[in-house]
């Protein structure tokens, strides 16, 4: 087993959902890779943990990385889900469209879990927890 791709998946998922025009139109430069001290005004979306398993065969390593992409609303927002599920939305299209360039290793595909819409800071804000689960070949 093998770690060696965390970083590259990272960067990859960072750099994408930045680049993407539809998600950028709705969260602006919000997009960060650890959640921020404060919650920025607005919707923002932040990377999330990760875990990773072993995939490697006979003929190469390789690991299946489950990681999860946050959207979440200020607790100042008075919008509702709506504005969060829509970011939520263009999050899981810019992900699965699979146009990941990973530094390290290749990404054999990507898809979605599972979403978890909630309310949280006691009903003030919204959040949406997005699971994606990452196949990458390292041979």
């Amino acid at each position: 087993m093998t770690y060696a791709a965390g970083v590259a998946l990272q960067g990859a998922v960072y750099q994408n959902l930045r680049a993407d025009a539809a998600l950028s139109a709705l969260v602006g430069d919000a997009i960060f890779d650890a959640m921020p001290v404060e919650a920025p005004a607005g919707v923002y979306v932040s990377l999330g943990p990760e875990e990773v398993k072993d995939a490697g065969d006979m003929t190469a390593p390789g690991s299946q990385h489950d990681f999860v992409v946050s959207v979440l609303s200020g607790t100042h927002e008075s919008a509702g889900f709506a504005a969060v599920k829509a970011a939520a939305v263009a999050v899981s299209q810019a992900l699965e469209s699979g146009a990941l360039a990973l530094d390290h290793g290749h990404l054999a595909g990507i898809w979605f879990l599972r979403a978890k819409a909630r309310r949280v800071e006691n009903g003030a804000a919204r959040r949406v927890d997005l699971t994606f689960r990452a196949r990458i070949d390292l041979g």
